[in-house]
């Protein structure tokens, strides 16, 4: 692992993985490649650790030709594939563009690896390709249901789980029929620093500090497994340095709580963080909005294999999680105001509001 091509190291789990691999290994030269999309942006890359060691590369995953010569020009023997469109509302609206980056991009990818490691010569015995995934390709589970394990059949809901699966399936295809060498992770919801506010957590976060209402879809006890995101960052790493090849494994922060007790949890640390704040206590802006459609109802994971095999545990607890990311989004206004002042953010929140019919 010397030349890792990270795809999507801009955006919010691409780049605080780009932090982590940075940190923690000293030989290898990092190139970033992202498209800067409205959920990418070249914010969640300053100050990095060592950053002579990055390189950042502005371009679509899609652009086979533009992929084809960063393989050929920097030697890339490992890829950590995080780009992709990943908002399960957005998805609903506009599922081309998740049809388009998720299922061909990690074709595009897959193929100009398959070129660069195999084509021409025997694989290295050190090439990886590590496509990241999410425990939505695997459906909705009932209260009483099991977690998700590694072998759970895919049962994806939404179009965003569907483009997700398909990619999962396509790298599983080139592993098996070219011998392309890869890992597959299946992780549950991320969050921590630097998450584009589109998501529940920071979303919730940024509102209540601003008096505006906290939308709470439907009667608000979906369930979803947190993943603080740095723990995430660590299980990759682990990944890429010990898993054998072919191997897939599930990961997540070993928490099952309701959608309103994180909105609930997060109001809480608030009112403590902000003792000031007008809008105390930040519970009496929680909202309850019509569902959206087909919302998944519960996920959990069983992260035993990944535990058993790589010794990874979560290392934050999700009190912890969550404290720490309010903090890191108090002591950030700089990046809130550089994100919210682009346009193409206020022209997505304009737009999401609109289609979900919610107070904005």
């Amino acid at each position: 692992m010397k030349n890792v091509l990270v795809t999507g190291g801009a955006g919010f789990i691409g780049s605080n993985f780009v932090r982590y691999l940075l940190e923690h290994e000293a030989e290898v030269q990092v190139f970033n490649l992202d498209a800067l999309t409205y959920a990418g942006s070249l914010e969640n890359l300053k100050d990095l650790p060592h950053p002579e060691r990055h390189t950042f590369l502005q371009g679509d995953i899609c652009d086979q030709e533009l992929v084809n010569s960063i393989f050929q020009e920097y030697a890339i023997d490992t890829v950590v594939h995080f780009a992709a469109e990943s908002h399960v509302d957005r998805s609903i609206f506009e599922p081309d563009a998740f049809v388009r980056t998720n299922i061909f991009g990690t074709f595009t990818l897959l193929e100009a690896a398959k070129q660069a490691w195999l084509d021409h010569s025997p694989p290295a015995a050190e090439v990886r390709f590590h496509h990241i995934s999410t425990d939505e390709v695997f459906g909705s589970l009932s209260p009483t249901d099991p977690p998700f394990r590694e072998d759970t059949p895919y049962a994806p809901n939404s179009p965003y789980a569907a483009s997700k699966a398909a990619s999962d399936h396509l790298v599983r295809a080139y592993g098996h029929t070219y011998r392309l060498p890869y890992t597959l992770t299946n992780c549950s919801n991320n969050y921590g620093p630097y998450q584009f506010p589109e998501k529940l957590i920071p979303l919730m976060i940024l509102n209540a500090l601003e008096g505006k209402p906290l939308p709470v879809y439907g009667d608000g006890k979906q369930v979803r497994d947190w993943l603080y995101v740095e723990d995430h960052c660590e299980a990759i790493w682990l990944v890429l340095r010990r898993a054998p090849v072919g191997e897939s494994y599930n990961i997540g922060g070993g928490n099952q709580p309701t959608n309103l007790e994180i909105v609930e949890n997060l109001c809480e640390i608030l009112d403590e963080a902000v003792p000031e704040s007008p809008y105390k206590p930040h519970r009496q802006l929680i909202r309850f909005v019509t569902d959206r459609p087909g919302h998944d109802r519960r996920y959990a994971m069983d992260i035993t294999k990944i535990s058993t095999h790589l010794g990874w545990q979560p290392k934050h607890t999700l009190a912890e999680g969550l404290l720490a990311t309010v903090r890191w989004y108090l002591e950030h206004e700089e990046w809130v105001r550089a994100i919210r002042q682009r346009g193409d953010f206020k022209a997505w929140m304009q737009q999401n509001y609109a289609q979900r019919g919610e107070l904005a």
